[in-house]
């Protein structure tokens, strides 16, 4: 009796079912044929039940009395009885044997022949087990039933899959995508397609497709990773991101100038709003202009939220940063019902440190210590959060801006001191100051600078670091929330999961190569932002059920791996002047069997395929 775990795609759910096998040998190898598929057994209350079936069923079915049958549970038994009377009602036995006497024959006609070893030779080797992994992944979102849902014909939508599991395995511009596909991968092995009937044009016509079924795509795979992974969306955040254009875009509506995260001042950008869970799978998403303030987003986001998270009947708490907390977005939140955890965009002046601080550990183990604080001026709870971490970060990075603003001060006193024309003027020596300032605004509440004038001119520049009024704020910052006062833990917890969303940026980003856009048209940037949003939510199925396994790979070191699995195809001569030719699948590393395992996938899309040609001779 053998047991196999079969997922029901439905549900999604894994049970275990089991079959009653016969072995056999073929040479020097064990084989296994299926007799018949018990079921579940779920009447058998442990292994050594089914045990004791397994055995029972073989004496019945044998003949063989080497076990009494007064040892026997009478359920086991009346089931053993049930069991090999249907097995004998229809012949399985007999079909068994019938088919192992057949195998055997036509291995002995077929797989045993004689070979010039001389012509042996490897063919056609190309990368599969990204692309395998991706679309068994596909195929427990069940994507490909949905797109066909949608309209969409068989070949459209095996183009799409494609396309996005070549997005995630290969991240690159269609025209190097399809290279890729023509020259070095299996992805239209799996799919039953030539290579060479993909081209870069394919992949463009593909990618605005999908994008015009982005809206019902998102929202079917929102609720599709719920069910999968049992998921209630009670926390969602909230943040943008943006990325930048390679060319002038000039004709483009929606590429601006704005603040990069990636400091290219220089490129036109726009600007990428996500809304995840905590778990990080994408909710929602919409492409801004790129000059687009954070703070005016959250409206237009949270008009739609409601349809892209479960439907349960609980509003979902959002947690956003400070750039986005404005006081309007806040009376948002609170109008349509939700709740909200946020960074208080200014500190608090008027309060008390309190005595009896909590003491936490942050994940890297460092020291926080958090407490409520009073305020009178809000309605909302404040969380006083002290990091002796960020407070060493942030004393650091003042006494370096201290110590540059003094120097540009000292060098400015210098310069006065040795000349008495134009540049000692009064207004002159004012600007300078004044960019001096603009240049480390950090250190300028700290000193206090005078002048020496005489006759008009500025004959010197003198300062004084001012005495801290009171208690240092290095490391301190307030959480904003209207949950009320409750355990502080939690809150701080709650606030912390946003790094949920920073991670998907980095994936996308990095990972997926989602920056620099090089399209010129705005639908073809638009559609190759979605494409790799796809790409992302196929790539954090994979990730997210290996890490419930304690694999906690990045998804470039997963590519590492799973590359180590090829398809080739081995060709010979035979005895005969035949070409042999047969496409085999390599056997998976450990490190590859171990992400199958952890997934619950099956390790090889195909056993061996075999192709007999007559050589022909010149």
């Amino acid at each position: 009796m053998k047991a196999a775990d079969k997922k029901d795609k439905k549900t999604g759910k894994t049970y275990r079912y089991y079959k009653l096998c016969e072995s056999y040998r073929i040479g020097n190898k064990i084989r296994h044929r299926t007799i018949h598929v018990l079921g579940k057994l779920e009447e058998l209350e442990n292994e050594n039940e089914r045990k004791i079936l397994a055995d029972r069923i073989e004496q019945l079915l044998t003949g063989d009395r080497e076990i009494f049958p007064a040892e026997i549970p009478r359920h086991v038994e009346k089931l053993a009885d049930s069991l090999c009377a249907r097995i004998r009602q229809r012949g399985l036995l007999q079909d068994a044997h019938r088919q192992t006497s057949l195998e055997k024959a036509e291995q002995s006609a077929e797989d045993l022949q004689k070979v010039d070893l001389s012509t042996i030779d490897l063919e056609d080797v190309r990368e599969i087990g990204t692309e395998w992994l991706c679309k068994q992944a596909l195929e427990e979102l069940q994507l490909e039933g949905f797109l066909m849902n949608q309209g969409l014909d068989k070949a459209q939508v095996d183009t799409a899959l494609m396309h996005i599991i070549s997005r995630a395995a290969f991240p690159a511009s269609e025209h190097r995508t399809a290279l890729w596909i023509n020259e070095n991968s299996s992805v239209t092995e799996l799919f039953q397609v030539r290579p060479d009937s993909i081209n870069r044009f394919h992949l463009y016509k593909t990618s605005k497709l999908l994008y015009r079924h982005k809206e019902a795509i998102e929202q079917y795979l929102s609720l599709r990773t719920n069910e999968i992974f049992d998921l209630q969306d009670r926390i969602i955040l909230y943040d943008l991101t943006n990325t930048y254009f390679e060319g002038r875009k000039e004709s483009s509506r929606l590429a601006r100038f704005g603040r990069s995260k990636e400091k290219r001042n220089d490129a036109k950008i726009v600007a990428l709003a996500l809304v995840v869970n905590v778990e990080g799978f994408v909710k929602y998403s919409h492409i801004y202009e790129g000059n687009i303030a954070d703070c005016k987003t959250l409206g237009e986001t949270l008009s739609v939220l409601s349809a892209r998270t479960s439907d349960t009947p609980r509003k979902a708490l959002v947690v956003i940063d400070a750039g986005i907390a404005t006081e309007d977005n806040l009376e948002t939140i609170r109008t349509l019902g939700h709740d909200y955890v946020c960074v208080s965009r200014t500190k608090l002046k008027d309060y008390e440190i309190p005595e009896d601080l909590v003491h936490i550990e942050d994940n890297r183990h460092h020291s926080i210590h958090i407490r409520w604080v009073k305020n009178d001026d809000s309605q909302d709870s404040f969380l006083y959060v002290h990091s002796k971490m960020k407070e060493v970060k942030e004393t650091s990075m003042n006494d370096h801006f201290c110590q540059r603003y003094e120097e540009e001060l000292s060098n400015l006193s210098q310069q006065l001191q040795k000349n008495t024309g134009k540049k000692n003027h009064y207004g002159t020596v004012m600007e300078r100051i004044g960019r001096i300032k603009e240049r480390y605004p950090a250190a300028v509440k700290h000193y206090k600078v005078d002048i020496k004038v005489k006759d008009g001119r500025i004959k010197d520049v003198t300062w004084q670091r001012k005495p801290l009024a009171g208690p240092s704020n290095e490391g301190v910052y307030f959480i904003r929330t209207n949950l009320g006062q409750v355990e502080e833990k939690m809150v701080w917890d709650i606030y912390n999961t946003i790094r949920g969303v920073e991670s998907t940026f980095r994936v996308l980003k990095t990972d997926l190569h989602l920056r620099p856009v090089f399209h010129r048209k705005d639908d073809h940037m638009m559609a190759h932002l979605n494409l790799g949003i796809l790409a992302y939510m196929v790539v954090h199925t994979i990730r997210f059920r290996l890490s419930k396994c304690g694999i906690h790979h990045d998804w470039q070191n997963i590519r590492r791996i799973m590359n180590t699995q090829k398809a080739g195809t081995i060709t010979m001569d035979d005895s005969q002047g035949k070409k042999i030719h047969i496409r085999i699948c390599s056997k998976p590393t450990t490190g590859v069997k171990e992400i199958y395992e952890a997934m619950g996938y099956k390790p090889l899309p195909f056993h061996r395929r075999r192709f007999v040609f007559p050589e022909f001779r010149n």
